[in-house]
């Protein structure tokens, strides 16, 4: 836990670090890619438009006019483009000192599957990261300043991993299956590092929340219709906090030296809405073994893709 308040001043520099963040667009991937930027980091911004990744580089290099960026494609609702994105990494065989896993849907009102015939926000959200973390890992140093940082959510404490329906077919809720998949996310992220560690690799995996944060996904979602805009609007406005400030928990996770492996860090401030870095709380659905186990099976079952230390 930081002993004082954290925030983006009290960040080393990141020369010398390459990042790859997913969802770098908007939102608190953005804000962390800016703040890494500004630190030092040159930055992969992985995202399903490239034009808004443009974008959202040429706004990094207005604040910081000497960044190195890339925008890369990366689809992590399709195998297909992740594997693309891992075979253009492999080919490149550049260190990933940093991964932030980090996009992300929400709201889906009525059930949609992807092209691997995955629930949407599944798929999305959590068996894409699975796959990316499982081709980029072999590019990662082994060192304790590489970090892999999956963005789970609050709201993985009223989750469950529907083993029986792990594609929510009968029945589906968009709220079931968001919860479902940023429980993954945290299960993933804990499990990585309990491997890590297993296999005496100092690489820290590094699970965080941003509590409730004004961003496009969480304030309207991928697809929510127009009363959870209205909703959504209203409820964030009011207990949310900015994406910068959303972001401190993912850029601690990804640059402080006291950043612990396997820990789960949200913000600070009542309920964890909002706030500075530290330590939150892990439900215990997330913390059980047996199940990470199984669900680290059954994604590479599900994606065909290995994530092996």
């Amino acid at each position: 836990m930081p002993e004082t308040r954290w925030t983006p001043s009290a960040m080393t520099s990141q020369a010398g670090q390459l990042a790859v963040v997913t969802g770098a667009t908007s939102g608190i991937g953005y804000e962390a890619a800016l703040a890494l930027a500004g630190a030092g980091a040159e930055l992969v911004l992985a995202a399903r438009n490239v034009a808004k990744a443009e974008r959202a580089m040429a706004s990094i290099r207005r604040r910081h006019p000497s960044a190195r960026l890339s925008a890369y494609p990366l689809d992590t609702a399709r195998i297909a483009s992740v594997r693309a994105f891992g075979e253009r990494w492999r080919s490149e065989g550049r260190p990933v000192d940093i991964l932030l896993l980090n996009a992300g849907i929400a709201s889906v009102p009525r059930r949609e599957e992807t092209e691997d015939g995955f629930e949407r926000q599944l798929g999305t959200n959590y068996l894409g990261h699975f796959a990316l973390t499982g081709l980029l890992l072999p590019f990662v140093p082994r060192r304790p300043t590489s970090r892999i940082v999956p963005v789970a959510s609050l709201a993985h404490r009223s989750g469950r991993i529907h083993f029986d329906d792990l594609q929510l077919q009968r029945p589906y809720g968009p709220q079931k299956a968001y919860r479902q998949s940023k429980l993954a996310m945290l299960m993933f992220g804990l499990e990585l590092d309990r491997r890590l560690r297993a296999a005496g690799a100092p690489i820290r995996s590094i699970p965080v929340h941003p509590g409730v944060a004004r961003t496009d996904v969480v304030r309207r979602g991928d697809r929510a219709g127009p009363i959870q805009r209205i909703a959504g609007h209203a409820i964030f406005s009011v207990i949310g906090q900015s994406a910068a400030d959303g972001a401190l928990p993912l850029l601690y996770a990804a640059t402080a030296p006291e950043a612990e492996g396997g820990a789960y860090y949200g913000p600070d401030g009542i309920w964890e809405l909002r706030g500075h870095p530290t330590r939150a709380d892990i439900a215990a659905q997330a913390q059980d073994i047996a199940a990470a186990e199984q669900l680290w099976s059954v994604s590479e079952t599900l994606t065909g893709i290995a994530c092996t230390i």
